[in-house]
């Protein structure tokens, strides 16, 4: 069955960076479009960022440009998102998205909380 458990999550203080890291398991990585969403408390999911499936292409939300980065390791499975510059408004959990661009499937982590307060 497919796994996506996301990890890295934590308190930082305005400013500062974290990296959040997601390990993928029963699915074929390579073919999958790997996406960053977050949802604030009281807010909607939202879109922060997703990788091609070989990593040349990616995109940003326009709230994190600049100050994130999203990667992605195809031999190890795994997804990463840079966080750098971090503001009280990029308090939220993250989620991990697996979407095969063909079959239109989803597979979604269990998310971990990123707070950013003093």
């Amino acid at each position: 069955q497919v796994q996506l458990v996301e990890s890295g999550g934590g308190l930082v203080q305005p400013g500062g960076s974290l990296r959040l890291s997601c390990a993928a398991s029963g699915l074929t990585f390579s073919r999958y479009v790997m996406r960053w969403y977050r949802q604030a408390p009281g807010k909607e999911r939202e879109l922060v960022s997703y990788i091609s499936e070989g990593g040349r292409s990616t995109n940003y939300a326009d709230s994190v440009k600049g100050r994130f980065t999203i990667s992605r390791d195809n031999a190890k499975n795994t997804l990463s998102l840079q966080m750098n510059s971090l503001k009280a408004e990029d308090t939220a959990v993250y989620y991990c998205n697996a979407l095969h661009p063909s079959y239109g499937n989803s597979h979604w982590g269990q998310g971990t909380q990123v707070t950013v307060s003093s």
